[in-house]
C-alpha cells in the first residue's frame, strides 16, 4: 500500500526518519488551513491509497506523555459556532462537516500495530490552554483520546480524493493548562517514530 505520511513541522519528520521510516512524508505547516491545502496538492501529485497525519499532541487522561492516540474519528472541533445554548458543531448548524470517519478496520489495525489507545482525536485551530477547555471538550467528545492541529485538514483533502485516512498522536503533555516546563517533546517524538514505522511494518 502507497502510503503518505503528512507532519506538521521537520522535527515531527525527522523524528520518523530516525526511525526508520521509509514511506513518503510531507511537512504540511501547523493547523488544518496548511495540512488540507498541502496535502491535497501531494496527492494531486502522487498515487496514494493511505493517508496518516501524525505528530505530538495533547492527551486526554488516562493517556500520559509516552502514550499513542489512534484515531477511531477525526473531529474538528472547534468548527462551529458558540450560542446562549453552548457550542453548536457546523453539522448542527447545516453549514458543513466537522467529523471523519476512519475505516473501523484501518483504525484497529494502526492500534493494534502502534500499541495505541483507540478513540476520538480532536482538532482544533486553537491549543486548548485550560482545565475549563479541556472539560468542556470531554463533555462533548466523551471517547477524546488526544488533540492536535491537522488531522481535520488531512482528512477533508484525503476523503475528497477517495483516499483511506488515519491519524496517530505521541502525547507530549496533558490537554489542559499550559505547564511547559511539563511538557515532554523529546520522549514524544521518540515515540511518534517508533509507532509510525510500527504501523507501517
Amino acid at each position: 500500500m502507497s502510503t503518505l505520511v503528512v507532519t506538521a513541522v521537520p522535527a515531527e519528520r525527522d523524528a520518523l526518519v530516525a526511525a526508520g521510516c521509509s514511506a513518503d512524508v510531507l511537512v504540511a505547516g501547523v493547523g488544518p488551513a496548511e495540512a488540507a491545502a498541502r496535502t491535497s496538492a501531494a496527492l494531486a501529485g502522487g498515487s496514494y491509497r493511505l493517508v496518516l497525519s501524525v505528530g505530538v499532541g495533547g492527551g486526554f487522561a488516562p493517556l500520559a506523555p509516552g502514550d499513542v492516540a489512534v484515531a477511531s474519528a477525526i473531529v474538528f472541533a472547534d468548527l462551529g459556532a458558540v450560542t446562549a445554548d453552548g457550542f453548536a458543531t457546523a453539522s448542527e448548524l447545516g453549514f458543513g462537516r466537522e467529523a471523519y470517519a476512519v475505516e473501523p478496520a484501518l483504525g484497529v489495525q494502526l492500534a493494534d500495530r502502534t500499541g495505541g489507545h483507540l478513540g476520538t482525536i480532536l482538532t482544533v485551530a486553537t491549543v486548548t490552554g485550560s482545565a475549563a477547555g479541556a472539560d468542556a471538550l470531554i463533555a462533548r467528545y466523551p471517547d477524546a483520546v488526544a488533540e492536535g492541529m491537522e488531522g481535520a485538514g488531512v482528512a477533508a483533502a484525503a476523503l475528497a480524493r477517495g483516499v483511506a485516512v488515519g491519524e496517530i498522536r505521541a502525547i507530549s503533555n496533558l490537554v489542559g493548562p499550559r505547564d511547559r516546563d511539563a511538557w515532554q517533546i523529546p520522549l514524544a517524538l521518540t515515540t511518534l517514530g517508533r509507532a509510525v514505522t510500527a504501523a507501517l511494518a
